[in-house]
């Protein structure tokens, strides 16, 4: 039996650092997981950002309030959706995710959780488990599923190289050159049509 993990930011929506970044005026808040491979590290020197800066949760909501889904992304999901189950497995917070799964049609999104105090400052963050990408996909397979994965950034590759098929979408070209062997598309059309074929093998 199959299953497709998707990554969410870059893939299926905008990057929401980007967003806040621009709609903040922080250009250091612009890493992402492409720049920086190490999540933990990455989270932390965010939060450093924010606090520095006197932002918080209440900030970044305001600014995924305004995110929609990239142009194309909800049609490939709900068609994806009637061939397979579908999984987004994501590094984001259930606390930024909520509106933009809404936007999709509330897909099942198995993503982290943000420590947040009283007055919205957010003091820390939980990640559902160490690597939480590549643990799921291999718990998926402990229970009998043959994953299909896809993502775009170097935290997607663990999960996209231990499945029976994986694949980049609209990665950076950095990580295409160094990952030939990868597939890569980058419209939703050639993407849908790479997972179609996937699923018959």
């Amino acid at each position: 039996m199959d299953i497709v993990c998707l990554d969410m930011e870059g893939v299926l929506v905008p990057e929401i650092w980007i967003a806040f970044s621009e709609a903040s005026g922080i250009p250091e808040l612009k890493r992402t997981t492409r720049d920086e491979p190490d999540y933990d590290k990455l989270m932390k020197w965010r939060l450093g950002i924010l606090k520095e800066h006197g932002l918080g949760l209440k900030e970044i909501q305001a600014t995924i309030a305004k995110i929609d889904p990239l142009p194309g992304a909800k049609e490939f999901l709900d068609e994806l959706r009637t061939l397979t189950q579908v999984i987004i497995i994501s590094d984001t917070f259930t606390q930024f995710a909520k509106p933009l799964m809404e936007k999709l049609g509330w897909p099942t999104l198995f993503c982290n959780m943000l420590e947040v105090a009283p007055d919205g400052e957010i003091t820390g963050f939980r990640m559902r488990t160490e690597q939480s990408k590549l643990s799921t996909v291999k718990a998926l397979q402990s229970v009998g599923f043959e994953t299909i994965a896809a993502g775009d950034s170097y935290n997607d590759l663990g999960m996209i190289r231990a499945s029976r098929a994986g694949f980049l979408f609209r990665s950076m070209e950095q990580i295409q050159k160094d990952n030939p062997d990868i597939p890569a598309f980058e419209t939703f059309e050639d993407f849908l049509a790479a997972i179609k074929g996937a699923l018959k093998e």
